[in-house]
């Protein structure tokens, strides 16, 4: 696999198979694991939310997908300069522009313009400090996208981080 767009996409394969299963299990290694969640279920060990959390996880969730739409936006109208502009400092710090942009540019060129895009997931992970992906907390918005060369459905990212001043930033866009 080429290098993805920013380092998070490096960590989000086992965060989204993870999050379709109930509770993920430690790797057998004792490396650092991220707690993951999805929108859809919580974790059997968690409490049930609260009608007030239950409230505050729809309003993050709206928030969230908004957020991801406008993204999205920038990157089909060719403004992932703007995209990177915005980014977490935490992701910043680590991925050069020049590589976000280059891998952009090629991941969305090979494949034309959007045809559909539809959101099927909002998931959740907490990183550990000490692991590839910068410490800390991480929504993700996943879309389906189908694009003009590919027919087939695209599992389009776009992550988040809650930065030290309690901000959510652009942490990544990936193309699976």
């Amino acid at each position: 696999m080429t290098p993805r767009i920013l380092l998070l996409c490096l960590a989000l394969a086992p965060f989204h198979a993870a999050a379709q299963t109930p509770q993920a299990k430690p790797a057998a290694t004792g490396a650092a694991q991220p707690q993951v969640g999805s929108s859809r279920a919580s974790a059997p060990t968690q409490a049930p939310l609260t009608a007030d959390q239950q409230i505050q996880l729809r309003k993050q969730n709206a928030d969230m997908a908004r957020a991801a739409q406008e993204v999205v936006a920038l990157i089909d109208g060719n403004r992932a300069n703007e995209v990177w502009a915005g980014a977490s400092p935490a992701v910043r710090a680590v991925v050069p522009d020049k590589r976000f942009l280059e891998q952009v540019a090629a991941d969305r060129g090979k494949l034309g313009a959007v045809t559909t895009r539809k959101q099927v997931d909002i998931g959740r992970a907490r990183y550990p400090a000490g692991g590839k992906v910068p410490e800390g907390f991480y929504t993700t918005v996943v879309y389906a996208t189908e694009f003009a060369n590919q027919p087939k459905p695209v599992r389009e990212l776009v992550s988040f981080h809650l930065d030290e001043d309690k901000t959510w930033r652009v942490a990544g866009y990936s193309l699976r």
